[in-house]
């Protein structure tokens, strides 16, 4: 009988050890690797980086001198203003830790309110079985919102209220960015389980921005004297010096969101080289094509266009697929910001929707192509061409839609409230002095 006992106890102890081994090993396994960590800290820096100093000496060196620092304050106090929004409830409704059961749980999640919950320890999954630490994932999402918000104000340039733009952009994040972000990337969204392909944010930024850019546009009417008076840049000199670092910046938008330093991250990485390279030297040939000299702004215009277009394509591409996108984007964008922005009369000030939001398009759709292996993609052939392409274009159908009505709804709530624009007298004396007491120079 004692010996029964014993056997039995030292059964249970076995089961016991094993047991206690395997969720010991388990613990191990879900202990972010230190490369990882390190690679996507590395990475959400960058993006802060094409945020500040990168798009705002890119917006500003494109408007006139008397609105420079109105143009940079703007962006840099919206993106101070996304990255607060972000950790009160905007990650919550994009990527929290509550699942909403049902059809608005393919819009928004829940919990994680003020990141309530998170430790130093929290973890957050990747696209294999490593983990990265949760606040590094926040972190790095937050600047995705942040960017995107800024990216707006290129539209709205030399004419839009600051205070208006402080409202505008917590309504606008709540009701048009983090749903956007939640269907696109999360795990339940509705573009995500339909397999969409979005590998940076082809839709979730750009797309998005353009849209919203565009419908602001329009609420706000042309600026004055537009386009009969001539407006060029004021220093292109400080919006090549923004291209450059909007260039740097964007490996940590397009390879960081691999979220591991694999090879996936090295695919993104060469695509980002390959295709901006060749959306720049694209639109100078376009350019000479015209009859025009290959300008510096040229230049500067079809980096950003073979960077917005390899964006979701940037791990979904082999690199001859991303060289074809830069082409392909360069082209079309340049038609939209030549020929389309002055065939209809809107006031894209900078063009963020001839840019941004068309290139998105350009390469949202553009990526059920090249992600295919005839291409040298990485698509495995499961899904046809035909079925990638209605699912892309399905994506960004929606994203137009939900950007175009949210916008709107948004623009129409700051209007009611504050109106939109500054008056006359502010617009003609400048945004820099008028609204901020400053000018960029004496």
């Amino acid at each position: 009988m004692i010996r029964k006992l014993l056997t039995g106890a030292g059964v249970a102890c076995a089961s016991l050890l094993i047991s206690t081994a395997a969720a010991a090993q388990e613990a191990a396994a879900a202990v972010p690797n230190p490369g990882n960590n390190a690679w996507m800290m590395t990475s959400t820096v960058l993006v802060l980086l094409m945020i500040l100093p990168g798009l705002a000496l890119f917006y500003g060196g494109l408007t006139r001198s008397k609105n420079m620092l109105s143009t940079m304050t703007q962006i840099g106090s919206t993106a101070a203003l996304a990255m607060l929004v972000w950790v009160m409830w905007g990650f919550s409704l994009a990527f929290g830790s509550a699942p909403i059961e049902g059809f608005l749980g393919q819009f928004i999640s829940g919990g994680s309110y003020f990141l309530s919950g998170m430790s130093p320890e929290s973890t957050a999954a990747t696209f294999t079985d490593e983990v990265i630490s949760e606040y590094v994932f926040v972190s790095f999402q937050m600047t995705f919102a942040a960017i995107t918000a800024a990216l707006i104000l290129g539209a709205t340039a030399e004419r839009m209220k600051f205070n208006a733009v402080m409202i505008f952009v917590p309504i606008w994040l709540t009701i048009v960015y983090f749903p956007i972000a939640h269907m696109v990337w999360a795990g339940d969204g509705l573009l995500f389980e339909a397999g969409a392909l979005d590998f940076a944010g082809g839709t979730v930024v750009h797309i998005n921005a353009g849209i919203s850019g565009l419908v602001l546009a329009y609420l706000l009417g042309k600026r004055r004297g537009y386009p009969s008076e001539p407006m060029p840049p004021h220093s292109l000199t400080m919006t090549m010096v923004g291209t450059g670092l909007l260039w740097v910046g964007w490996f940590g938008f397009n390879a960081g969101s691999a979220l591991e330093a694999d090879g996936f991250a090295g695919l993104a990485m060469i695509n980002t080289f390959v295709a901006t390279a060749a959306g720049a030297l694209t639109w100078m040939v376009i350019e000479r094509l015209a009859g025009h000299k290959g300008s510096a702004l040229g230049f500067c215009s079809g980096v950003i266009a073979g960077l917005v277009a390899v964006t979701p394509a940037a791990g979904n591409s082999g690199p001859f697929g991303a060289i074809l996108l830069g082409i392909a984007s360069s082209f079309v964008c340049y038609f939209f910001v030549a020929k389309v922005k002055a065939k209809f009369g809107y006031d894209d000030s900078l063009d963020a929707f001839g840019i941004h939001g068309v290139g998105g398009i350009v390469g949202a759709i553009g990526t059920g192509i090249v992600y295919q292996p005839f291409l040298g993609g990485p698509g495995d052939g499961s899904t046809g061409l035909a079925a990638q392409l209605w699912i892309q274009t399905e994506g960004v159908l929606v994203t137009i839609a939900w950007a175009g009505i949210g916008t709107l709804i948004a623009g129409f709530i700051v209007q009611m409230l504050i109106g939109l624009r500054v008056d006359e007298e502010t617009e003609v004396d400048g945004l820099d002095i008028s609204e901020h007491g400053e000018r960029a120079y004496n």
